[in-house]
């Protein structure tokens, strides 16, 4: 036997059908259904990200328009708790707040190794909207306190450029992303093998995968039409069926 063998076993990916994500789904509404305490106030952390970006784009549209990434940062660091409380609830445990809120603590290293990881990204992803801002227009441009200005046909060059450079980084933290953070929780894993199992899993299994992250982004984006009060339910469920789509694509 070679001195330098690695002794652990390769990490399995299950073969996934694109029902599952919608079995997900309905994992995690059981879920949030047996711990609603828990969830909501999950929710509600993710509703106030949105009301503070809202505030923000009052004053700095084009700042706001760079720190949306921040829910892809945030959002996974928020959903760890709602993480334990599904692996308590798989083992017939019953969710503890405080456990909850203490999920980081055995994994610290690993966990904050993946989100300096992320912080990159979200901050390259920043620098690249204002760089864009910068090119397209003199100055920083009022968009009349509307979105919807962007659909504007004088903004339409910008706005195409900003949604694939947004396409591009956002594809790039889900395929590091989507399994990671609950693996590492789970496992005795370090971030970087987690955040190479995540991509193996979106790149050999592309379409069931894209299909998942479409029904995130449909969803979240739902949840946020109505001032953001859609995440205090939307929010917490994805992060539990976050946690299912972990516990399948992953063999133990």
């Amino acid at each position: 036997m070679a001195a330098d063998a690695d002794p652990r076993p390769p990490i399995v990916l299950r073969t996934l059908a694109f029902v599952d994500p919608l079995r997900w789904l309905a994992a995690g509404w059981r879920d949030f259904r047996r711990a609603p305490g828990i969830g909501l106030f999950y929710g509600g952390c993710f509703t106030a990200m949105g009301w503070a970006l809202m505030q923000v784009y009052a004053h700095a549209p084009a700042y706001m328009l760079a720190l949306s990434a921040g829910f892809l940062l945030m959002g996974p660091f928020l959903c760890l708790g709602l993480y334990r409380s599904s692996q308590r609830l798989e083992a017939g445990q019953q969710p503890d707040f405080g456990d909850s809120l203490l999920a980081w603590d055995t994994r610290t290293a690993q966990l904050g190794l993946f989100g300096l990881v992320l912080l990159v990204l979200e901050l390259l992803w920043g620098r690249a909207t204002l760089v864009l801002f910068a090119l397209s227009f003199d100055g920083m441009p009022d968009f009349k306190g509307s979105l919807l200005a962007l659909l504007d046909p004088e903004n339409l060059g910008f706005t195409l450029a900003w949604l694939g450079i947004g396409a591009v980084f956002a594809g790039l933290i889900y395929a590091l992303g989507v399994v990671s953070m609950p693996m590492i929780l789970h496992r005795q894993t370090d971030a970087i093998t987690a955040a190479l199992t995540s991509l193996r899993l979106v790149l050999t299994q592309t379409g069931v995968m894209l299909w998942w992250g479409l029904l995130i982004t449909a969803l979240v984006l739902l949840a946020m039409l109505p001032g953001f009060v859609g995440l205090l339910v939307v929010g917490p469920v994805l992060g539990h069926a976050s946690w299912h789509a972990y516990r399948q694509a992953v063999v133990d």
